[in-house]
């Protein structure tokens, strides 16, 4: 008798739709499960890894240990409603009963969605290159193209965070070309160089006379390749949005593409792009991704169970391709018409197009096309003291109300504001 076959992957992840899980979650445990033993117990054993992933999630908990500040169930609990402020189980494995790490739950996701091998998360992105650095190249150099050397928000500069690391900065090229052939002298005279690291000009562009070396490129170098791609797009193909890419993202670097390209790590953002709350993300090669959560600064620039949580929330929507599902994206990708008649249900008379922008220092100079309603002159300070206050954006000589960055729901306050001006 022939022995039996296992049943396909695509088949056997489909009938554990049950749990809850996105589908890429699914696969990999049908895989495991095909991989693993005799196909008669193929959807048994699928079954029961899929459940031990859902199990596994940052979960709310009732903590009955009698320890107030349970370490293992983050601490102190907090929040306005019951399932707020349950403990959660953010350094605990529910199948084990043991102490677990705060870093196999969103981390991973987010490793999974991007096409990582293994992810870290940290406080920001500032956090996430200055870890990098002070684990895998400390006493040693970096090399770095000149032109990649940026100051980001609030006056910090890149040669500050290195310095700080304990890497030394080791410059090439110029300020508006550099080539391959720059990083292969400086990697080939330098005895002590560690990685070469590439950084995204988040908030400023060079054009014109301009030249810079692609990660494929640098990826040839025979060093470690750590790349900053600041914004956190996490794949080019925007595969959780229904109509693809929007055409403002063009040439923004998202993590799929720079991993598959050669880099070896990369660091981003959680709260441009990516859409979530303020972190840093690590994300490339396991044994690279190991020695970050393993240097002390890791403790140090660690994350908390809110930030985890929602974190946690953000990658399963990625993971389910459902845009709409994350505030940003949905915002970013409304149509103008619907912006327009939104506009015209408020006040006929005020409606006018205008421009949006990503702003959070990412994609400098772009522009989205949007709509909203324009007030003569500066009424930016009549809208904010109202209750609750309206944020405008003040320019040649009026206020302008963009709809893009409104939920629907709120037009009505934008209504009763307009109306406490006399505006309309």
């Amino acid at each position: 008798m022939a022995p039996d076959r296992p049943p396909s992957v695509d088949r056997l992840a489909r009938s554990l739709a049950d749990t809850g899980l996105p589908h890429p979650l699914l696969v990999d445990a049908a895989r495991q499960a095909v991989a693993d033993g005799d196909p008669a117990d193929a959807v048994d054993r699928a079954r029961d890894l899929a459940e031990a992933t859902a199990r596994h999630l940052l979960t709310g908990v009732v903590n009955a240990t009698g320890v107030l500040l349970h370490t293992n169930l983050g601490r102190a609990p907090w929040g306005t409603t019951l399932d707020d402020a349950r403990y959660r189980t953010l350094e605990f494995d529910l199948a084990t009963g043991e102490r677990g790490s705060r870093q196999d739950r969103a981390p991973a996701l987010l490793a999974r969605a991007c096409g990582a091998e293994a992810a870290i998360v940290v406080n920001n992105c500032a956090s996430a290159v200055l870890l990098v650095l002070a684990a895998l190249a400390e006493g040693r150099s970096a090399v770095v193209s000149r032109g990649e050397l940026v100051e980001i928000g609030g006056g910090f500069r890149i040669p500050d965070v290195m310095a700080q690391s304990g890497a030394r900065l080791l410059e090439v090229g110029t300020t508006n070309r550099t080539r391959r052939e720059d990083f292969a002298r400086a990697v080939s005279a330098a005895d002590d160089a560690a990685l070469v690291l590439s950084v995204h000009r988040s908030n400023y562009r060079i054009e014109g006379f301009t030249e810079s070396v692609a990660v494929a490129d640098l990826a040839s170098l025979g060093l470690p390749v750590v790349a900053d791609i600041g914004s956190g797009l996490l794949d080019a193909a925007c595969p959780w949005l229904a109509d693809g890419p929007p055409a403002w993202l063009q040439g923004e670097p998202a993590a799929r593409q720079t991993l598959e390209a050669g880099a070896d790590l990369i660091t981003f953002s959680g709260d441009k792009l990516l859409g979530g709350p303020q972190a840093g993300v690590i994300a490339g090669r396991a044994d690279l991704v190991a020695a970050c959560a393993a240097h002390p600064l890791a403790r140090a620039l660690r994350p908390g169970s809110l930030v985890l949580h929602a974190l946690q929330d953000l990658a399963l929507a990625y993971l389910r391709r459902d845009g709409d599902a994350i505030p940003f994206w949905r915002m970013a990708t409304l149509g103008v018409d619907g912006l327009r008649e939104r506009a015209a249900g408020i006040a006929p008379g005020l409606v006018a197009d205008m421009a949006a922008v990503p702003g959070g220092g990412t994609l400098p100079g772009v522009e989205i096309p949007s709509a909203g309603l324009r007030l003569d002159g500066d009424r930016s300070a009549d809208l904010r003291a109202g209750s609750p206050p309206v944020v405008a954006r003040v320019a040649d000589d009026a206020t302008w109300l963009d709809l893009r960055t409104v939920h629907p729901d709120d037009d009505a306050l934008l209504a009763d504001a307009l109306d406490r001006l006399g505006a309309r």
